[in-house]
């Protein structure tokens, strides 16, 4: 794939879902949002923010349903992928997603981690292809940060330095 394809791949699936991620995404901490080290690079977990407001808040499977999890694990891997964008210039300079972790706030007896990780997994195929897939934990715990319903971080691994 292009640096055309998959930038217009992420910026169409914002589309889709009504948000846009152009200009920097800001961290509001003396920490770094994506530190790399060689050809790898570390991304600072995102919630489901757009603009200053997190869009899914609650316990998943209170008062978040899976389905709205699911569309804010893409809100923050599409996040993911703006930050990712701004460190390197382009989506195609990446060659690989290695490592995804999806923590979801949840309800006591909810159990579909998994299938709310898949939303972002999905989404990374959809970008990358083949390139796209990775390796992945999805962990329900008890808060996050802002009451955000999910956060995601990730490592990739670049063509050089």
């Amino acid at each position: 794939m292009t640096t055309t394809a998959r930038n217009a791949i992420a910026d169409q699936i914002a589309a889709e879902l009504g948000h846009s991620f152009e200009g920097e995404i800001r961290i509001g901490g003396h920490y770094a949002s994506a530190v790399r080290d060689g050809r790898t690079v570390w991304l600072s977990g995102q919630v489901p923010r757009v603009g200053s407001t997190v869009v899914v808040t609650g316990r998943v499977g209170a008062e978040a349903s899976l389905d709205q999890a699911r569309e804010a694990a893409q809100i923050c891997t599409l996040r993911a992928l703006a930050i990712l964008r701004q460190t390197l210039s382009s989506l195609d300079a990446i060659d690989k997603i290695l490592r995804v972790t999806v923590y979801m706030q949840t309800a006591p007896d909810f159990t579909q981690q998994s299938e709310v990780a898949d939303a972002a997994s999905d989404l990374l195929y959809r970008v990358f292809g083949e390139a796209g897939v990775h390796t992945r934990t999805s962990v329900g715990v008890y808060s996050l940060p802002k009451n955000a319903s999910v956060e995601l971080d990730m490592v990739v691994s670049t063509h050089g330095d």
